[in-house]
């Protein structure tokens, strides 16, 4: 599979981004940036808009990822962690896209304001990216991400607690998979109906 061109993706997660990228259609002629950073403060991943394509017609984005997923004790590189989990990871910051492509300008600069001061608005953009990743058929990769971090006896139970609290639960994820599907038959129901 060949990479899109409006999309810069490292040759060692190409199939995973690719995979990610697949439930996304509409952000097929987004211009997105696939990222490698030595360091991402508190994120193993974070989706950001470029900042010289905000007032444009159509904005660009990055996505960093730091290169190493730190362990408690160690590291190892990210693009070794499995394939779901890359996928779900990489999902999740697609949401965070699709929520920025749904933001003005004004918008944006009330996103940014809000995620830097408060940890409540953090909890909401995150739960709004999950949200978006299950709406576009990821919750099973959303999970099993979660349950990856959640349960990872190497990652510090500082980081598991910050994603426990801020994140939806994988209990809350199985929650929207179950409100979509049911809403996807009774869709499917009217429509055999008529």
């Amino acid at each position: 599979m060949q990479a899109p061109i409006n999309k810069t993706i490292p040759k060692v997660i190409e199939n995973e981004v690719l995979k990610a990228l697949s439930f996304y259609p509409e952000l097929r002629e987004t211009q997105i940036d696939f990222v490698f950073k030595r360091n991402i403060k508190r994120s193993v991943m974070q989706a950001q808009p470029k900042i010289g394509t905000m007032f444009g017609t159509k904005r660009g984005y990055n996505i960093n990822i730091s290169a190493l997923f730190r362990l408690t004790t160690s590291a190892i590189p990210i693009h070794q962690i499995p394939q779901d989990i890359m996928v779900g990871w990489i999902g999740h910051e697609l949401g965070h896209v699709m929520d920025y492509e749904n933001r003005d300008v004004i918008g944006m600069m009330r996103f940014g304001i809000g995620y830097l001061f408060s940890t409540k608005y953090i909890q909401q953009a995150e739960r709004v990216a999950d949200t978006y990743a299950v709406n576009h058929g990821l919750g099973s990769y959303i999970v099993k991400t979660k349950h990856f971090i959640l349960n990872h006896a190497s990652l510090s139970e500082k980081y598991k607690s910050k994603i426990a609290r801020l994140y939806l639960s994988p209990d809350d994820i199985m929650e929207l998979v179950r409100k979509l599907e049911a809403a996807q038959l009774n869709a499917q129901k009217k429509e055999d109906q008529e």
